[in-house]
């Protein structure tokens, strides 16, 4: 007969087996160490209360998406990380790709733009060019979306320490172009945190680092509308 209950299939079905052919591991857990059962059922959502905890898609808490219509609307956007030796020859493979029908821009930027190098700096000398594209200033960003309007693309920026800056210029050239900053998409990473326990391509201790990004991160959330003032902290200078 079927089981009626997950204990009872746990007890007459589950526990046979394993003890017959042991499961690969002793405990199977995710990332964050939280264990995962052999098995979910409905007795598993017994207190789950649905409008708080799973919400509606495009509504808080997100967790059935960030959009109403997810991939029923459009799909994800695709894009290949890209930049090395110049702005110009960059520029080319962007182009390129979204020939190929890519439908988003990732800008991968050398090491002296990332720690905030310019690339005559003695420092820069072996790294320009090297793991992305060298960009020193507006005139490097807009050979880098040369004939590419930023209205019609989405762009991905992987920049950290000098984010606020690489994100200024962007939105500098897209004023340049006449485009709506409102209608601009894309991503800064702005992740400064993880540069101090991964990759080390920070500038400043953490704190200061952290009042230069998070005006960053509210002028991406509002989508270039003025970013709304930021509240003092009492150790301002």
């Amino acid at each position: 007969m079927p089981s009626e209950s997950k204990g009872e299939w746990l007890e007459k079905t589950y526990q046979p087996a394993v003890k017959r052919f042991a499961e690969r591991e002793p405990r199977f857990e995710t990332s964050s160490q939280v264990e995962v059962q052999p098995l979910y059922t409905a007795e598993d959502t017994a207190g789950l209360d649905a409008p708080r905890d799973l919400g509606y898609p495009g509504e808080y808490p997100y967790v059935r998406g960030i959009q109403p219509t997810m991939y029923r609307g459009r799909f994800w956007t695709m894009r290949q990380y890209a930049g090395f030796a110049s702005a110009e020859e960059s520029n080319r493979r962007y182009r390129y790709l979204l020939e190929q029908g890519q439908t988003g821009l990732s800008v991968a930027f050398d090491l002296p733009t990332q720690t905030g190098y310019d690339s005559d700096h003695p420092m820069a000398e072996a790294e320009v060019g090297q793991v992305g594209v060298p960009i020193d200033s507006l005139r490097d960003v807009e050979a880098l979306f040369d004939q590419i309007p930023l209205s019609h693309v989405s762009t991905s920026m992987t920049i950290n320490a000098t984010a606020p800056i690489l994100l200024a210029f962007y939105l500098a050239l897209a004023k340049r172009q006449g485009a709506d900053l409102n209608k601009l998409e894309g991503t800064v990473q702005n992740d400064i945190l993880k540069e101090y326990i991964a990759r080390g391509t920070y500038i400043f201790p953490p704190k200061p680092s952290m009042r230069l990004g998070t005006p960053s991160a509210s002028v991406v959330t509002t989508c270039g509308r003025p970013a709304a003032p930021q509240p003092k902290s009492s150790d301002s200078p």
